[in-house]
């Protein structure tokens, strides 16, 4: 039984890709989360799903991986594009016991002490950049400096050369960002056919490197196909540039729609770790994530079938008033601040540890050298369903 609702429902249509860009997809959530928590999601393009708006049913699914499995998807996709071809075959689009198998390994290379020990090269990685945009004095925030820290570094970890650097930034802005399907399509290609030179390299040239580690791996005696090592290449190089490329400018934008905020930073520096969780907790990149049923179950008395789509939306149940409070303000000293953005169980994001120190270097370096930012022009915000954050934010740089 559910309550009568406290007020008139909107129109419902989440996987308006205008509703990330041009409305205001909190005022669907806030509805569903008070009304109707578990929702079924008529199809449109897309196929039906049940649409899970509340932190604590979001959270309890993500942990459930023995009734929601990953193994088909974990994004929306039109039905007439077939399967993910990563299903069941990438760190991102496994089950346990695979997923563990193929977390396992690489989880050594994003443990604490690991990236604890690349901090100094990411730090020098993240003043150059810095460097560059202060020259430029009017830049775009996300392509110029919140899209590079992350790829340079996860370039670095994954064994590309530092020339090839500039060529894989080209190929994921086009794969990322670019409008015209056929462009991040061909772009993708092209990045799957990178890896598919480097890891023929690495299996038998390895070095002190992810590929490497992919490309020689074997799980039960037996090595990971070339396609496999491919598509988690590709896996680890989205994972890691993506969200927190997102991340970044969206947190930037935050704190330029906030100054007080901002300027609360420059004064006490120590917040800093708990204004990457609030900026992390704002942004909510991964605007969705889907898992698939696997066996008939029940969520607030609404019956899911096998074969259901189930899709958590984050940004929804990190701005869920029943666990933070004042949600929908942006506050830097916000504790505790356990928000979701990075996903939770057997799929807590395996970067984690690294993007928090990436988000914590860059506005440490702005902070450091009383770098003054201001807005030169617009924001235009991504039209997606898949992430949602800036995908422009002309900005002017200088010295205070």
């Amino acid at each position: 039984m559910h309550n009568e609702p406290v007020e008139p429902p909107p129109p419902i249509n989440l996987v308006d890709p205008g509703l990330y860009s041009h409305g205001d997809p909190f005022v669907q959530w806030r509805w569903l989360r008070a009304n109707e928590p578990v929702y079924w999601h008529p199809p449109t393009e897309l196929p039906g799903f049940w649409a899970l708006t509340r932190y604590e049913d979001v959270r309890t699914a993500y942990r459930d991986a023995g009734n929601f499995s990953s193994a088909q998807g974990i994004l929306l996709r039109p039905a007439d594009h077939g399967a993910d071809p990563g299903g069941g075959r990438t760190l991102a689009l496994t089950d346990p016991p695979r997923h563990r198998q193929l977390r396992g390994l690489v989880d050594e290379w994003f443990a604490v002490r690991s990236v604890r020990a690349l901090e100094e090269e990411m730090a020098g990685i993240t003043k150059g950049i810095v460097d560059k945009a202060l020259e430029q004095g009017s830049c775009d925030f996300v392509a110029d400096v919140a899209a590079r820290v992350p790829l340079y570094v996860i370039c670095k970890m994954m064994g590309v050369p530092e020339s090839d650097w500039e060529y894989l930034y080209d190929l994921t802005s086009q794969a990322f960002a670019a409008g015209d399907p056929l462009t991040r399509r061909f772009a993708h290609l092209n990045i799957l056919g990178y890896f598919e030179t480097l890891q023929a390299e690495k299996a038998t040239h390895p070095d002190d490197d992810l590929v490497s580690v992919l490309a020689t791996a074997d799980i039960d005696g037996e090595r990971l196909s070339p396609d496999d090592v491919i598509l988690n290449c590709d896996n680890l190089l989205v994972g890691g540039t993506e969200n927190t490329r997102i991340a970044a400018a969206g947190g930037m934008l935050a704190f330029l729609d906030h100054p007080d905020q901002w300027q609360q930073l420059v004064e006490d520096p120590a917040l800093l770790p708990s204004a990457v969780e609030e900026v992390l907790r704002w942004t909510s990149t991964a605007t969705h994530i889907m898992r698939t049923a696997v066996r008939t179950t029940e969520i607030h008395g609404k019956k899911i079938e096998v074969g259901d789509r189930v899709v958590f939306w984050l940004p929804s149940a990190n701005r869920d008033e029943t666990v933070f409070d004042t949600p929908d303000t942006f506050t830097i000293s916000r504790k505790p601040n356990r928000h979701l953005a990075l996903g939770f169980g057997e799929h807590f994001c395996l970067g984690s540890v690294l993007a928090r120190v990436e988000l914590r270097l860059l506005y440490g370096e702005l902070l450091d050298r009383s770098v003054r930012i201001e807005l030169d022009g617009v924001p235009k915000l991504l039209d997606s369903i898949v992430v949602n954050g800036p995908e422009r934010l002309p900005v002017r740089l200088a010295l205070a």
